[in-house]
C-alpha cells in the first residue's frame, strides 16, 4: 500500500541471507535476457514461455484494452460501467449524519463509511425474493490522508493538528461491514441493516488470542493483563476465511508512534526492527498511548491479523497472534488437500519476507463455529527462495534451530512478537516489498506481488529479487507440489518483471504480445477470478507516467506474461481490493486517496473525484464494475 518516502528504511537483515556472494550465478541476467531476445523469437524464462505472435486469438480475456494515461477521472473498457457504491462519509446507519467536510467529528465518522478504503471481502447472504444477489462487503480503511482530509491544516502541519483532528482520524481508520443488494443488475448498500458495522482504531475492543495472549510484552497501563486491545489500524489487504469470517491485516503500525525509550530498554532493538517510532501521525501529541516513552509495549499490540465475524455485529474481533507480527499485507487462505487451512501474507517493507501459516486442525466445512479458534494453533513459516527454483518454508517455532533463549527467544510468544527477527535468524529471503499473496486452490499456484525496492544495491540482489534499484517490482509464481499448500518445499519462478519493456535500463520481462498499454509497474493487490484468471491492481504506476489501475494477466499458454489494461484510476489514487462476485458479473474495486500527492492539500487536490464539486474534497470510494450487457467480467 501507499508508503511515503519518509518511511524509514529497515536495515539489511544481519544474516545476509541470499546475497549475490552466496548465489554465484543467477538463473538469468538482465543483459543475457535482452541479448537473447534479439537473437531468438521463442525462449523459456523461469518457466515463462516468451514468444512473438501476430494474433491474440489465444487470449483468455476478451475486452477492449483501455489506453495508458492520467487524468481526473476513472476509465473502464467500452461496454462496461463503474458505479460508485460507497464513499468516505456515506451513511451506514439510520442515525448517520450527512457528510459535511467542514464540520467533521469523531462521533459522525463512527457512523459513516471510513476513509481510504482498501481490501474488499465478499460474504454471500441468502437473497430475498426480489433480489438477484445479496452479500456483506467487508472493507478495510487503511489510513487517513491528514492534509487532504481537513481544511486549513496543511500550511502549518503538523503543529496545526489538534486532539479533535486525531480523534476523527482514529474513527476514520479500521473497517466497515455493509450489507449490499443487487437488483436490475446494479448493487446498492442496504441502510439501515442489522449487519452494518464500523470498526475503528480507538473504540472497538479486540481480544488477544494465540501464543502472545497475556504476555508481559503486550501489557500496558490500560490493559495490565495484555488481553484486550482497543482497535486496529493501518488495515491494508485482508481475506475471508472458508467459514465466512473477515481478516484485517495490520500493516504500517510504526507510523502512529512517537517518543523514545529509556536508555537500555529491552524493547529498543525490537522497535528499531519495526521502524518504531515512525511519526507519520500526530496522535502521540494528544494520547500517551502512542508515546513509546510512556507506553513502550503498545507497538507490540499491533501488526497482527484480526479476525472479525461479520455475521455477528456484536462479536468481539480477535487478534490472532499465531500468524506472526509484521507489516501484514493480505491474509488470503486456501484449504489444503488434507483439510488444513493455509494462509499467506507478505510483510510490506523493503527487504522483508513472505510467510505462510498452516493450521494444526482441519477446517470443519459443516459447522462454522467449530473453526472459531482454528487460527490460534498451527505452524508459521517464512520463505527462502533458492537459486535452483525451489522454496524452503522455514518453521518459526520456539526451540527450533536458532530460536532459543541464547538468541533472546524465551517462548513462542517472543517468536511471533518478533517474527521478523526470527525469520532473519532462519535465513529467509529478503524481498522487494511483498504485498498481496493469492493462492489458487484449483491450480495449486500462489501469486506473490512484489511492489518495488529502490533501496536494493548491486551487492544485495538475490535469485528472487535480481534487480538493484527495483523501481517497478515483479510477480512471482509459487507452485505447491501436487496442490499441497502445506508443503515445506515448493517451486518458484517469475511471471513478469514490471516496468517499460522498451527501456533496457529497467530489465523488464513481459510477453512480447503485451501492448504499449498492457505493461505496468508496482503490482500491489491481486485477485483470481471465478474462472481462475489473474488480475493485478497497482500502487505506484504513476512512476511510469500513467495512472494506477487494474490489469488482466495471462498466466498460461503462449500468451503467459501478457498484461491487458482494464481499469484506470483518477490522478493521485491507487487501486486496491479487487473482488469478484462468484457469478463473475461484478468486480468491486477500492479507489484510495484520489487527488493525493506530495505538497497537495484539502484546498488544492489534483482531482475532486468522484463528486467533482467545489465544496467537496476528493473521496475514496468503492466501485462496482459490470458489463452493460450483463455478461461475465473480462470474457
Amino acid at each position: 500500500m501507499k508508503q511515503v518516502e519518509k518511511d524509514p528504511s529497515n536495515p539489511r537483515p544481519a544474516n545476509g541471507a541470499q546475497t549475490i556472494s552466496d548465489l554465484i550465478g543467477l538463473r538469468l541476467s538482465r543483459r543475457g535476457f535482452v541479448g537473447g531476445l534479439v537473437a531468438t523469437s521463442s525462449l523459456t524464462v523461469y518457466g515463462c514461455s516468451i514468444a512473438r505472435f501476430k494474433t491474440t486469438s489465444d487470449a483468455s480475456f476478451q475486452f477492449s484494452e483501455i489506453a495508458r494515461g492520467i487524468d481526473k477521472t476513472h476509465h473502464v473498457p467500452k461496454g462496461y460501467s463503474a458505479d460508485i457504491l460507497m464513499r468516505w462519509g456515506d451513511p451506514l446507519f439510520s442515525d448517520s449524519p450527512d457528510f459535511d467536510p467542514l464540520n467533521q467529528s469523531a462521533a459522525a465518522q463512527r457512523r459513516q463509511f471510513g476513509c481510504n478504503n482498501d481490501y474488499i471481502g465478499f460474504v454471500p447472504l441468502e437473497p430475498n425474493e426480489d433480489d438477484e444477489a445479496r452479500a456483506l462487503l467487508c472493507v478495510n480503511h487503511e489510513y487517513t490522508s491528514t492534509t487532504m482530509m481537513f481544511p486549513g491544516v496543511a500550511e502549518n502541519y503538523p503543529d496545526s493538528i489538534t486532539k479533535e483532528h486525531c480523534e476523527i482520524e482514529m474513527a476514520g481508520h479500521g473497517g466497515s461491514v455493509i450489507e449490499v443488494v443487487r437488483r436490475n443488475g446494479s448493487w446498492s448498500p442496504v441502510v439501515p441493516s442489522d449487519y452494518n458495522r464500523r470498526i475503528t482504531a480507538d473504540s472497538t475492543p479486540m481480544e488477544v488470542a494465540g501464543p502472545a495472549a497475556g504476555h508481559e510484552r503486550l501489557r500496558t497501563s490500560d490493559d495490565p493483563e495484555g488481553m484486550v486491545v482497543s482497535g486496529t489500524m493501518y488495515n491494508c489487504a485482508g481475506g475471508v476465511t472458508p467459514w465466512g469470517t473477515y481478516l484485517m491485516a495490520e500493516e504500517n503500525i510504526h507510523a502512529y508512534f512517537q517518543g523514545s525509550l529509556s536508555e537500555g530498554h529491552s524493547e529498543t532493538q525490537n522497535h528499531k526492527r519495526y521502524g518504531v517510532p515512525g511519526s507519520w501521525f500526530q496522535w502521540a501529541r494528544h494520547f500517551d498511548r502512542y508515546n513509546i516513552g510512556v507506553e513502550p509495549n503498545e507497538p507490540n499490540r499491533f501488526g497482527w491479523i484480526v479476525e472479525v465475524d461479520p455475521m455477528d455485529p456484536e462479536s468481539k474481533p480477535k487478534k490472532r497472534t499465531a500468524l506472526g507480527r509484521f507489516k501484514h499485507e493480505g491474509a488470503e487462505s486456501v484449504i489444503a488437500p488434507n483439510g488444513r487451512l493455509v494462509l499467506y501474507s507478505g510483510d510490506d517493507e523493503r527487504f522483508e519476507y513472505v510467510y505462510k501459516f498452516v493450521s494444526a486442525s482441519v477446517v470443519n466445512k459443516e459447522d462454522r463455529n467449530a473453526n472459531k479458534d482454528l487460527l490460534d494453533d498451527g505452524s508459521l513459516y517464512a520463505a527462502r527462495f533458492n537459486e535452483d527454483g525451489t522454496v524452503d518454508w522455514l518453521l518459526l517455532a520456539y526451540g527450533e534451530g536458532p530460536l532459543t533463549a541464547e538468541n533472546g527467544f524465551y517462548s513462542q510468544a517472543d517468536v511471533v512478537i518478533e517474527a521478523r527477527r526470527a525469520a532473519d535468524e532462519l535465513g529467509a529471503t529478503p524481498m522487494d516489498r511483498p504485498e498481496d499473496i493469492e493462492p489458487d486452490a484449483e491450480s495449486g499456484r500462489v501469486w506473490v506481488m512484489l511492489t518495488n525496492n529502490n533501496r536494493r544495491k548491486e551487492d544485495q540482489v538475490n535469485a528472487a529479487n535480481p534487480r538493484p534499484d527495483n523501481q517497478h517490482g515483479h510477480i512471482i509464481e509459487i507452485i505447491e507440489p501436487n496442490g499441497d499448500f502445506t508443503a515445506t518445499q515448493s517451486q518458484w519462478n517469475f511471471l513478469v518483471k514490471c516496468g517499460d519493456p522498451d527501456d533496457p535500463a529497467f530489465g523488464a520481462v513481459w510477453n512480447p504480445e503485451t501492448s504499449e498499454n498492457g505493461w505496468f509497474g508496482s503490482p500491489d493487490n491481486c485477485a483470481v477470478d471465478p474462472t481462475g484468471r489473474l488480475w493485478i491492481a497497482t500502487d505506484g504506476n504513476e512512476r511510469t507516467g500513467a495512472a494506477d489501475g487494474v490489469w488482466a494477466m495471462e498466466t498460461d499458454g503462449p500468451l503467459r506474461g501478457t498484461g491487458r489494461a482494464f481499469f484506470r484510476a483518477p490522478v493521485g489514487a491507487e487501486v486496491c481490493g479487487p473482488k469478484f462476485t462468484p457469478d463473475s458479473k461484478t468486480l468491486f474495486l477500492s479507489v484510495q486517496h484520489p487527488g493525493d500527492a506530495r505538497d497537495l492539500s484539502y484546498e488544492t487536490p489534483s482531482t475532486r473525484w468522484p463528486d467533482f464539486k467545489s465544496d467537496m474534497p476528493p473521496r475514496p470510494a468503492v466501485l462496482a464494475i459490470k458489463r452493460n450487457d450483463g455478461g461475465d467480467i473480462g470474457s
